[in-house]
C-alpha cells in the first residue's frame, strides 16, 4: 500500500533503523521505543493484522522474531523479553500493517503489564469450547 508507512520502510522508502531483513520479512528498532533494542519485526507485504496474513507470512515473521530475539540474547545478553502484537483499534493497534514487538525487559523496569483476571469464567470453558466445535 502506498500510504501505509510500514509498506514505506519495508521498500527502503522510509527511514528506519534496520536490525534484519530478508525477502519476506524486516525488523527495525521501534521510533517509539519502550526499552532499549524494542523492535518490530514487519512483513513485507501488506497484512493488516494477524487476522488477515498468511500463514506463510506468519510463519516467515515469528521465524525472524525468534532470529532477532536470540540476537539479542547471544549479542546483549537480553534474557526477558516480550513478544506482543496488537489486532484492531480495541486491542491498541495503531499501525495498521501487521507487526509483532520484541520488546526487551528487566527488573523493575517499570513496564508491568498489570491484566485483571475472571477466575469466575472457568465454569464457562466447557461452554466456550463448544462453540469453537
Amino acid at each position: 500500500m502506498k500510504d501505509c508507512i510500514f509498506c514505506q520502510v519495508a521498500r527502503g522508502e522510509a527511514p528506519s533503523w534496520k536490525v534484519y531483513e530478508n525477502e519476506h520479512a524486516y525488523a527495525f528498532l521501534n521510533i517509539n521505543s519502550v526499552s532499549r533494542y524494542h523492535t518490530l519485526v514487519i512483513p513485507k507485504d501488506h497484512y493488516v493484522n494477524i487476522f488477515d496474513a498468511s500463514a506463510l507470512a506468519v510463519q516467515e515473521v515469528m521465524a525472524m522474531v525468534q532470529y532477532v530475539s536470540k540476537l539479542y540474547q547471544d549479542k546483549l545478553g537480553i534474557e526477558d523479553i516480550q513478544i506482543i502484537t496488537n489486532a484492531g483499534a480495541a486491542a491498541q493497534q495503531t499501525v495498521f500493517h501487521w507487526h509483532v514487538h520484541i520488546v526487551p525487559r528487566a527488573p523493575a523496569d517499570g513496564l508491568d503489564i498489570e491484566w485483571t483476571t475472571y477466575p469466575e469464567w472457568r465454569g464457562d470453558f466447557d461452554e466456550m469450547l463448544e462453540k469453537l466445535q
